[in-house]
């Protein structure tokens, strides 16, 4: 006799609000149910009445969903999953987001769950919800968990104690050049070939204070890896920087050069070994690009006047290892500085 499927879940009304453009969800297991859940699926509409789509899936019972629309109104629900399936739905919650950029948060102004009849599903363990176009074909969008512990690296955020939003991401294989060889839940990788070759990070940016490190896991035979910050449509056969859609840093055992557009500036004494690490923190709200190499900062301020959407990038050859290291704070020779850039 296979085990029954989890009872639907219930919103938290009291624990649930909204603030500016996020919303913050909570949810919970019926008392009395005994059934054992292994994970909850989070979905939201399009705030203009539009399909549901799954913007988390995981075992917290609370998220943060940022980057929503302001002075919109969203419908959100949740079911539970275990072994044997997935469990009804939960009421449907709806929540209405700020006018304007006003900082205080308010209480739902809909606090009235609302039966919503099923609408069809997207394919199941998607965390990401497609709501602001960036460029043709794609859309972009910010999701964060409230809890410290996460289980899934593409689009997850986490507050730590300063209130500082920080991302959890891992590489993408999806968009990954084929020569590229991926390890460690696809927070390591390395190469095939010896030409260089490019793979970016899950989740893009668009917004906010972002910082993230690569520890060197090998350096044979003094290559020049590059590391900084690229479009989804970057070359991936070339070293990152090579094109106009690439912002960068490339460093041998010696020193350092930032690229763009194939033009390269800023050369810096000071290189990296195995066992290094290196440093990409990227400013939306300053729009600027700054590397660090073993947490002292590399060179000046090496990008300005960035806009749009931007990928974690790296470009290695079969010399080099890395290893991807996220939702960190942003490091003290930034925090320390008068903030210039």
């Amino acid at each position: 006799v296979s085990s029954p499927v989890p009872a639907p879940p219930i919103l938290q009304l009291e624990e649930c609000c909204t603030h500016n453009n996020s919303a913050t969800l909570s949810w919970k297991q019926p008392p009395l149910s005994t059934v054992q859940v292994e994970g909850y699926i989070l979905e939201l509409d399009d705030g203009n009445g539009g399909q549901f789509r799954e913007v988390y899936v995981g075992k917290e019972t609370m998220c943060t969903v940022d980057g929503l629309h302001f002075n919109s109104t969203y419908s959100a629900r949740v079911k539970a999953f275990n072994k044997s399936g997935v469990s009804p739905y939960s009421k449907t919650l709806v929540l209405q987001t700020s006018e304007d950029t006003q900082s205080e948060e308010q209480t739902l102004p809909f606090p009235v769950p609302l039966e919503r009849s099923q609408l069809r599903r997207m394919s199941p363990f998607s965390s990401t919800l497609n709501l602001q176009p960036s460029f043709p074909g794609r859309s972009y969008f910010e999701l964060r968990s409230s809890a410290h512990q996460l289980s899934l690296h593409s689009s997850l955020q986490s507050l730590n104690s300063a209130g500082e939003l920080m991302a959890w991401f891992s590489f993408d294989p999806a968009s990954a050049h084929a020569d590229i060889i991926f390890s460690n839940d696809n927070l390591t990788v390395t190469c095939n070939s010896y030409d260089d070759r490019v793979v970016l990070g899950k989740t893009g940016f668009s917004k906010g204070l972002h910082y993230w490190e690569l520890s060197i896991d090998r350096y044979d035979n003094h290559p020049d890896p590059a590391f900084g910050v690229a479009r989804i449509d970057v070359l991936k056969d070339a070293m990152l920087g090579k094109d106009d859609k690439a912002w960068a840093m490339y460093v041998d055992n010696n020193r350092s050069w930032f690229m763009h557009n194939n033009s390269h500036t800023n050369r810096t004494e000071g290189g990296i070994t195995k066992g290094a690490t290196v440093g990409v923190l990227l400013d939306l709200t300053r729009r600027t690009l700054t590397f660090s190499i073993n947490e002292d900062q590399q060179g000046p301020v090496a990008f300005e006047n960035l806009e749009g959407l931007f990928f974690p990038a790296v470009s290695l050859n079969r010399n080099v290892q890395v290893t991807l290291h996220t939702g960190l704070p942003v490091p003290e020779f930034y925090t320390s500085r008068s903030a210039m850039p």
